[in-house]
């Protein structure tokens, strides 16, 4: 018997809200307003929205409702609101990418990721604020005012998905679309205390999306919970006609996947490189998942990471600054002031790496990912570490643009999630905590190719036995 629908319907998580849907409980529209309503009496503190597209949502509500009514079939997401990070292109729609340059860009094509979603049923409410060009872990923008973190508006978000993150956390909608090329769903998930996950490298089609470095980029969600993000990448997986580089890997029924028992995974934890350093609350929380995890009879060993750590994170670097200086080549040439100065800086340095350093950045990927496997993994099926290794930043001490001495505490930021991205393997972020002022603690749980499946039973199993993704602020 289903439990009766919470009186705040904003509370209820995307498969939550999809299945009261389903089932006649409430109405999309009522779900609708419900997050309008959120927005509207707080986002002027969170300020995660970019554009809201209030009439088109409360029409998509109304086609839901009658055509439930009707008996007409209904997609897996149908009725659940959400938003989208400002970079997925929607035909006849500004998308500005967080940026000045593309303030009053117009899409001409809508992004193959938005087109499964609405196929799925999803009610799309608009889109949400972003690091400029999704290059930057916490968040900031210098265009569109900085995000702030719905546990303690001081505070960073994460990026470069920050509206996705904070929006998600703040209740303002069930789910969002973030993009990952060096952390950038995994780092607001952790900060923002929700879950996010990166599928394998070409998992998900990137056609109408806004390139940020063509080799690491990648498509994924962020949620309330594993099974949120399980039914989400489930909808928008799988290969694309538009996007040659995608994947032809069949997709599996990754909720189906989600029996609670993972009785005999094997979890390594790498102590050092993830784990040296680490803030005090951070290294508790990691451990006490650790034991979590074990209590459901997973077994967890160490080992010490590899030289080949050091490797795989200097190579992370060159790959993505070399493509991105190229991605923005013209613009740099022509409007180089109009971007945020940390980024120019970025950019402009993306230009001195020679180009027999990228060669190899990118000819060593696969030997590297092969190593990691065999030497890492052994025959694991996951590697766990600390998604941050510090307690949350604040928007201050992580303004490089302010104060370049902020620029190692920027960094750091992104330490733990940058390496999954070189590698491509599909990585999950989950609250695991929270520090002494407040602010989440996440767990990192990467698995091995194609193995999403994997990574979000152990996910769901995790959240099955603990409240920490249940929790949300108080605005």
């Amino acid at each position: 018997m289903n439990a009766p629908v919470s009186s705040d319907l904003t509370q209820l998580s995307m498969t939550e809200s999809a299945d009261a849907f389903a089932r006649g409980d409430v109405t999309a529209e009522a779900l609708v307003k419900a997050s309008l309503a959120r927005i509207d009496a707080h986002d002027g503190k969170v300020n995660s929205v970019i554009r809201l597209d209030r009439d088109a949502a409360l029409e998509a509500a109304a086609a839901q409702d009658k055509a439930r009514a009707a008996g007409k079939p209904l997609g897996k997401l149908a009725g659940a609101p959400m938003m989208h990070k400002d970079m997925y292109y929607r035909a006849g729609k500004v998308s500005t990418c967080g940026s000045k340059i593309r303030r009053d860009f117009v899409a001409p094509t809508t992004a193959t990721v938005l087109e499964r979603l609405d196929a799925a049923g999803a009610i799309d409410m608009g889109t949400l604020n972003m690091a400029e060009f999704a290059q930057n872990p916490t968040g900031h923008n210098a265009h569109h005012g900085d995000c702030h973190n719905p546990w303690n508006l001081a505070y960073c978000t994460g990026g470069s998905s920050s509206g996705s993150g904070a929006g998600v956390a703040a209740r303002f909608f069930t789910a969002a679309l973030g993009s990952d090329t060096g952390g950038s769903i995994r780092l607001p998930a952790t900060i923002c205390g929700v879950t996010g996950i990166k599928g394998t490298q070409t998992r998900v089609s990137r056609a109408g999306v806004m390139p940020l470095s063509f080799s690491a980029d990648n498509v994924g969600p962020l949620t309330r919970t594993a099974r949120d993000a399980a039914r989400f990448m489930a909808v928008i997986a799988g290969h694309d006609p538009k996007d040659p580089t995608s994947s032809r890997e069949p997709v599996p029924d990754y909720e189906a996947a989600l029996t609670g028992d993972i009785k005999g995974k094997r979890v390594v934890v790498l102590e050092t490189t993830f784990l040296d350093g680490a803030d005090e609350p951070v290294a508790a929380a990691f451990e006490e998942s650790m034991k979590v995890l074990a209590a459901q009879g997973a077994v967890v060993t160490r080992i010490t990471a590899p030289e080949i750590m050091r490797a795989v994170n200097a190579y992370t670097a060159v790959v993505s600054r070399v493509e991105g200086a190229t991605i923005h080549g013209n613009w740099m040439r022509g409007r180089s002031e109009d971007y945020a100065i940390h980024l120019s800086a970025r950019l402009f340095g993306g230009y001195a790496i020679p180009g027999h350093y990228y060669v190899e950045a990118l000819s060593r990927r696969g030997p590297l990912l092969r190593r990691f496997v065999a030497e890492v993994m052994g025959s694991a099926d996951l590697v766990a570490t600390p998604t941050l290794k510090t307690r949350v930043p604040t928007l201050a001490e992580t303004d490089i643009d302010a104060d370049a001495a902020n620029w190692e505490r920027f960094m750091a930021v992104s330490y733990n999630t940058r390496p999954f991205n070189y590698l491509g393997l599909p990585t999950v972020s989950i609250p695991c905590g929270f520090d002494d002022r407040g602010l989440p603690i996440g767990l990192q749980l990467a698995g091995r190719p194609y193995a999403e499946g994997t990574v979000l039973q152990a996910a769901d199993a995790y959240q099955r036995v603990t409240d920490w993704h249940l929790r949300s602020p108080a605005l």
